[in-house]
């Protein structure tokens, strides 16, 4: 059974959180999905992770063209897992149901939590998790922007 992260970004926007995540998911040897809502926002994170560390570089690349299997990050706004990533990540606005994330390891919902319609989607997106018995865990920034984890629900226990 997965575990469901909601993100509440506070601090920082996705762009400047997203990076370090995305490095850490690298390093944990996972294959991530990066769902986008919008396809100019996904423009501006590709764009954005070409260059967010000076001194290096996250591998990653969009779901078009024969490549998308082999990225270990994928950039998309489809719900089609082409290149078999155990961790599935949505950002700005993008969704889905409880039971499509059921077919991943983690899912990660990123939500600015200055978007009073963000706020009201991540709420909804709890419930139906929770009601799913996923495990929905909700981690929120502190005024320092590291993560702390505030709530937890869910899970079939």
């Amino acid at each position: 059974m997965p575990e469901v992260r909601f993100y509440h970004l506070t601090h920082s926007p996705l762009e400047i959180t997203l990076p370090g995540i995305l490095d850490k998911s690298l390093q944990r040897g996972w294959r991530v999905l990066l769902q986008c809502g919008a396809q100019d926002r996904l423009d501006f994170l590709d764009d954005r992770l070409w260059s967010a560390k000076p001194d290096s570089f996250l591998p990653h690349g969009k779901a078009v063209g024969d490549n998308a299997a082999k990225q270990p990050v994928l950039l998309t706004m489809q719900d089609e897992n082409l290149n078999d990533a155990n961790v599935l990540m949505l950002v700005d606005g993008a969704s889905t149901t409880p039971g499509r994330m059921a077919g991943f390891e983690l899912a990660c919902l990123f939500f600015d939590g200055n978007d009073p319609a963000a706020l009201d989607a991540a709420r909804r997106d709890w419930k139906a998790v929770s009601a799913a018995k996923l495990q929905a865990v909700y981690w929120a920034q502190d005024d320092d922007g590291r993560w702390i984890k505030k709530a937890e629900s869910g899970g079939a226990g």
